[in-house]
């Protein structure tokens, strides 16, 4: 199906919302490993976390043009914030993407450190908006509010923030988990009102979170159809805020691209090369519960096809075999330069603007995106701004 026909038939409304979302600015955005860096997961540690190698990452990922840069917040990983924050100080341009997560932190504070962060680098924060994936993990965190309340929760937590940045007097708040009085925060955002939000999830209550409150819902890799139908949802939710026409959608995938299609693959392969049994009952155990993962358990086992040699393809170049091995989104593109702009404009076509990416070495892989992808994406959407 092509992307226009795939546009009207996902929207009823489509051209507008389409015309607005390609008049958006196409973003790209990077992943600093601070769970360490690797070349397969037989060996998840094989670049230990560091300073050195988080440096490292930032610089490749700004100098090669990405806008903003995502910090993870798993229990493997190093403390998200800190790690943020250094690295900020590193770099001139790109804008950490920062976890906010339901429970954590009490609002009034992270309004303040958020803020403190936006003017600490002049403007460079992004706000990720996190449930919290694996029930298992929160708890284990001190976190025993149940999923559908931490999204309530979350809601009067972003709330309360967006208030503070722009009340001109004290703010008075009295909600399910919170009560202020007079309460106010300094300094102001730089950003104004306040900075992007984005959000990744699958469940209803991530799509109502995202239609009420994000600029950016990020989809994991699926189907061209299935993103179709989900943008429609979102923007009918987002309509009952007054936003169908500003939310903005996007994508988290992988990236393994070389120069020739049979080195991508090649690499590839060696991503789930001797990983043991151990490890794939481990991601099946702690995320199974999760909407979104359980839509990526599903595109592994029954969603996809084999093309050529190759089973769990979506479609040319997009593969879903890292799915059993990896947390999260597990659907990588695939190929040479030509190959991977190619789905990467498949997605833009259907109103997909911003793409938050990942590949191995993270430094190596993000330096090839900014030399033989991009160029590419410029060439083929002319006239089209990049943030």
């Amino acid at each position: 199906m092509d992307s226009t026909k795939l546009a009207n038939v996902a929207t009823p409304d489509a051209s507008g919302h389409l015309k607005a979302q390609q008049e958006a600015p196409l973003e790209f955005g990077w992943y600093l490993p601070t769970n360490g860096d690797t070349t397969t997961y037989a060996n998840p540690l094989e670049v230990p976390q560091s300073f050195e190698m988080f440096e490292r990452v930032t610089l490749a990922a700004e100098n090669a043009g990405f806008t903003y840069m995502l910090t993870p917040v798993q229990t493997v990983c190093w403390e998200a914030m800190i790690s943020a924050a250094m690295m900020a100080a590193r770099s001139k341009r790109i804008k950490p993407l920062v976890a906010a997560r339901p429970g954590y932190i009490n609002p009034v504070l992270m309004a303040r450190m958020l803020a403190t962060f936006d003017n600490l680098t002049g403007g460079r924060l992004a706000i990720n908006l996190i449930a919290g994936q694996s029930e298992k993990e929160v708890r284990s965190e001190g976190i025993w509010t149940a999923k559908d309340d931490r999204y309530a929760m979350m809601d009067e937590e972003v709330t309360i923030m967006k208030a503070l940045w722009t009340a001109k007097r004290p703010l008075d708040f009295e909600g399910r988990f919170y009560k202020l009085e007079a309460s106010q925060v300094r300094p102001r955002m730089v950003q104004q009102p306040y900075p992007k939000f984005y959000l990744g999830g699958g469940s209803d209550a991530a799509l109502a979170m995202s239609a009420k409150h994000s600029d950016v819902h990020l989809f994991w890799g699926d189907h061209l159809e299935r993103i179709g139908e989900q943008m429609h949802k979102i923007r009918g939710l987002a309509d009952e805020h007054g936003r169908a026409d500003t939310i903005g959608f996007g994508m988290r995938l992988l990236i393994i691209c070389r120069e020739r299609e049979a080195d991508a693959w090649d690499a590839a392969d060696r991503m789930i090369a001797g990983v043991s049994d151990s490890l794939k009952s481990m991601v099946a155990n702690h995320f199974g519960t999760s909407v979104a993962y359980q839509r990526m358990q599903q595109i592994h086992r029954d969603g996809t096809e084999p093309l050529g040699d190759r089973d769990h393809m979506l479609m040319p170049n997009l593969w879903a075999g890292l799915i059993p091995i990896r947390p999260g989104a597990g659907v990588a593109i695939v190929g040479n330069p030509e190959q991977c702009a190619a789905v990467f404009q498949k997605y833009i076509d259907i109103g997909i603007h911003s793409f938050c990416l990942s590949g191995w070495l993270h430094d190596e892989e993000a330096e090839r995106f900014g030399r033989l992808i991009l160029p590419l994406l410029r060439r083929n959407n002319p006239g089209r701004a990049f943030a």
